[in-house]
């Protein structure tokens, strides 16, 4: 139990970086995304980003882009 917990805290945590690094342009690209599947997601910590991430089959050419942009860092 101790070691899914962990996991959990390590990969959220990667998440955050992926967020923080986000430049306005990024931000700009994928705001009707965020608008239209993540409004409700409170910002900070990744939450944007993942949640992005779990609706990538739905999100516009540049929202895709930016998600596979903060996954490669």
């Amino acid at each position: 139990m101790l070691r899914i917990v962990l996991t959990a805290a390590l990969l959220c945590g990667s998440t955050a970086v992926f967020a923080q690094e986000l430049t306005t342009a990024q931000r700009d690209a994928c705001m009707g995304d965020y608008q239209k599947f993540c409004k409700s997601v409170t910002p900070g910590g990744g939450r944007i980003i993942a949640c992005l991430a779990k609706e990538s089959d739905t999100l516009t050419p540049a929202g895709t882009k930016v998600v596979a942009e903060a996954e490669k860092k």
